[in-house]
């Protein structure tokens, strides 16, 4: 804050301006999406843990699949430390703007294999999977019918 600024304040609005958090839009912070450059939303808050992404227990990669979201369930799943959660102040940059996050994340669905018309190896694997054990079961019966002496 500039001190010439703070200066033709009064003590207590400069403070109390200086602590007030930026306020970042969900869009602002979805952008920050990369290993060099990653933000995060949790409980509200948003936190750059690019600094954090090489020395992650867990990977970059799970950092940066919270990215574009509010990751407060992924970070509360995972049961975090308390010694984690203190480490997340040094990254603390802001509060989110509510407003602007979304109700419900778009659901992307996984890629599927392409649908299989011609099932036959499959139900020929099947009937097999059936027909072997009987096959062998009658040829035991038989050999042991025809080989007993009577």
């Amino acid at each position: 804050m500039d001190l010439a600024f703070c200066s033709a304040l009064s003590a207590c609005e400069c403070s109390r301006m200086a602590s007030d958090p930026k306020v970042h839009t969900f869009e602002e912070v979805a952008i920050h999406n990369k290993t060099k450059d990653c933000w995060l939303i949790i409980s509200g808050k948003v936190y750059d843990v690019t600094p954090f992404m090489e020395d992650h227990p867990g990977g970059d990669e799970v950092l940066l699949s919270a990215t574009g979201k509010d990751a407060t369930n992924d970070f509360e799943d995972v049961g975090h430390s308390d010694s984690a959660r203190e480490m997340m102040e040094t990254y603390y940059i802001g509060e989110i703007d509510s407003k602007t996050v979304p109700a419900k994340r778009t659901y992307i669905p996984p890629q599927q294999a392409a649908y299989n018309p011609d099932k036959t190896p499959e139900f020929v694997i099947k009937i097999l999977q059936f027909l072997v054990p009987l096959l062998i079961l009658g040829l035991a019966i038989a050999v042991r019918h025809y080989t007993k002496k009577e």
